[in-house]
């Protein structure tokens, strides 16, 4: 007798779910240090927060794989749970980079109205040079932000969708 299994008996294990968000971070962080060091194009203070929610992702799937049991399952979760951090940055960035709303003002540079020209100097010398609220690079009029928060949130979305159905059936 062969059993097909479905989708959702993939995620029978939280080894198993682990590997959902450790393949999607892993290959998004993998893309962005891609675009970074072969493409040149640096990361800003925001896409450097959706990297550090992609690496918390990498390191508690790997936990989830070590750890069995209840823990296991929790360590799958927030996991799964970073990986959409990830993702909300990503659409925070992605508004912040078409102009729906501010960024942070280290990433987005400060008005230098009002300030001596020493204090316009000097906030001059401390701002980043790779700005958030610039698209450095686009596909099909969407960025990488865009691109991470659609990925990160789908993948997401998608692993919790099949542990729903798992758990309900």
């Amino acid at each position: 007798m062969t059993m097909i299994a479905t989708a959702s008996d993939w995620v029978d294990r939280p080894q198993r779910l682990a590997i959902i968000p450790f393949l999607a971070s892993g290959l998004l962080l993998l893309g962005a240090l891609g675009f970074q060091f072969i493409g040149g194009l640096a990361p800003c203070d925001l896409c450097m927060d959706q990297r550090y929610a992609h690496l918390a992702a990498l390191a508690l799937a790997i936990a989830a794989v070590i750890v069995r049991g209840r823990i296991g399952w929790i360590l799958a979760g927030l996991a799964l749970a970073a990986l959409a951090v990830s993702g909300g940055i990503g659409v925070f960035h992605a508004g912040v980079e078409q102009k729906w709303w501010l960024g942070p003002t280290g990433c987005t540079g400060a008005s230098l109205s009002g300030l001596t020209p020493e204090e316009a100097t000097r906030r001059l010398m401390g701002t980043p040079v790779v700005r958030c609220d610039e698209i450095p690079w686009s596909l099909f009029g969407i960025s990488m932000a865009g691109w991470n928060a659609i990925v990160s949130l789908g993948v997401a979305l998608l692993a919790l969708l099949l542990v729903l159905r798992r758990r309900l059936a």
